[in-house]
């Protein structure tokens, strides 16, 4: 981008849950979109984005994994993690938080699991939108 930056503010008009992880998720579009822009334009020679990048929350609510808390399961969850995971599956944040009890290795794998499991369907979507 040279001397240039990009800043992206994104607003979640309506929200029944995760607004920073959407946030991240609906960023990596608007970026890849106003890259895609400036190579079109001439303004810049190649893409300085490596890979796409979303993020989901998932949790354990009532001793189960779930995927994409809702606000009402956000609210009464007992563990509550956000994950940010680039497309080749490098994860760029895992951020977790028991809101009882401490919980275990094996339930952060498996909210990590399907949160990866969650985040492909998104790069997918992300994708689909893109036309990539």
């Amino acid at each position: 981008l040279g001397e240039r930056s990009i800043q992206i503010d994104c607003d979640v008009i309506q929200a029944d849950g995760g607004t920073r992880t959407a946030s991240i998720t609906g960023a990596y579009v608007a970026l890849h979109d106003a890259i895609s822009t400036l190579l079109k334009n001439g303004k810049i020679t190649e893409s300085p984005l490596k890979q796409a990048v979303a993020a989901i929350s998932v949790g354990v609510y009532k001793g189960t994994a779930v995927l994409d808390l809702d606000y009402i399961e956000d609210s009464d969850c007992d563990t509550d993690m956000n994950v940010v995971v680039t497309a080749d599956g490098g994860l760029v944040e895992v951020q977790g938080t028991a809101e009882g009890e401490p919980f275990s290795r094996d339930a952060m794998n498996a909210m990590l699991n399907l949160a990866e499991h969650g985040i492909s369907q998104l790069i997918i979507k992300q994708n689909e939108v893109l036309s990539v």
